[in-house]
């Protein structure tokens, strides 16, 4: 299996916590791709690429909620140029700040809503991170991802089985 890390960022704190995933979990998952989300377009879930694949989304929350500059033609291209993404399993990572409560966490909640729209099989919960809260996301998204990632783990062995 491959992890594939989309990373969406403004300040480079979703790439510090996606590098940390890839440096902490090489001994779950072999093959761990970070990629910044500059430039993709919903092209990046195509089936040849997602063979054997699960991508994580790595997302700040910026502005009023939105998704990081370098994550928007990403997440608009998912509605403009809409595809059955039903072979997509996929976990996300939300950072956010829970001081603006009324957007907290929404650039990583605002894919997985625009995915799950699509047919893509989300693995486990979306699991979100507090600026405010004091914790270090590199350390705490390393955590839930070594977790996250034996879920994947799993459902792709259940998978396998099955066909």
């Amino acid at each position: 299996m491959k992890l594939k890390i989309l990373v969406g960022t403004m300040t480079s704190t979703a790439d510090y916590v996606a590098q940390a995933i890839q440096m902490d979990c090489a001994d779950l998952v072999e093959d761990i791709e970070v990629q910044l989300m500059d430039a993709l377009d919903s092209s990046v879930f195509n089936a040849d690429h997602a063979k054997d694949a699960v991508y994580l989304i790595c997302s700040s929350t910026y502005g009023s909620g939105d998704v990081p500059d370098n994550a928007r033609a990403l997440y608009e291209s998912l509605s403009s140029n809409p595809q059955f993404l039903g072979h997509v399993r996929y976990g996300v990572i939300a950072l956010g700040d829970r001081t603006y409560l009324q957007t907290f966490c929404f650039g990583g909640k605002k894919f997985d809503e625009r995915l799950q729209d699509l047919g893509a099989q989300r693995i486990g919960e979306v699991w979100c991170h507090d600026a405010s809260s004091g914790t270090m996301p590199e350390s705490e998204g390393t955590e839930w991802c070594r977790q996250w990632l034996t879920l994947a783990l799993q459902s792709e062995t259940a998978g396998s089985a099955a066909g």
